[in-house]
């Protein structure tokens, strides 16, 4: 049964999402954390650094390692992967159907730009609902989240070398 439960639950949120992996994170933490408890915040804050740098797109990370905690089996994690990106095969399928007929669509056009404040609302949500005091450690956690935004925004310093010299300051505070 928990394995359906994982399907349905991951395929409502691939069908849902739309903008990217960051964006998933919000409606993930919803269901995953708040409704359903099978993880706490602070496991799903490692899930999603673990998902940040893993190889592939961080929502296909996130269910697969999700469905692995929660049955302690591989199928979990087949079964959430598979429901998150069900829907995108899907959806993807249909629009390539039906892609000629609309391509020139003012209608189509009028739609996607009206999702752009969604997505930028979501993504905005998910990094907003992962702060959290017990994301925190101590004062020099909050020292390197502050540093890691500042860097990011002042100066555009890219994921990588942030989670990167985060992790060496972390080895070295810690």
């Amino acid at each position: 049964m928990i394995y359906l439960q994982l399907f349905l639950v991951f395929f409502k949120i691939g069908l849902f999402s739309f903008g990217g992996g960051y964006t998933v994170l919000s409606l993930i933490q919803k269901d995953v954390v708040e409704r359903f408890q099978w993880i706490t915040t602070g496991e799903f804050t490692e899930i999603v650094a673990l998902s940040q740098v893993t190889p592939g797109p961080i929502a296909i990370n996130s269910a697969t390692y999700i469905g692995y905690k929660v049955t302690g089996t591989v199928f979990g994690s087949m079964f959430t992967t598979f429901g998150v990106v069900l829907p995108s095969f899907l959806v993807l399928a249909l629009i390539i159907m039906f892609l000629h007929r609309f391509k020139n669509s003012l209608v189509i056009d009028r739609a996607f730009k009206a999702l752009r404040p969604a997505v930028l609302g979501l993504i905005l949500a998910a990094g907003l609902s992962l702060l959290k005091p017990e994301n925190f450690i101590d004062l020099k956690s909050y020292i390197i989240f502050l540093g890691a935004i500042i860097l990011s925004l002042k100066w555009n310093i890219g994921v990588i070398p942030l989670l990167i010299g985060s992790g060496i300051l972390g080895i070295i505070l810690y």
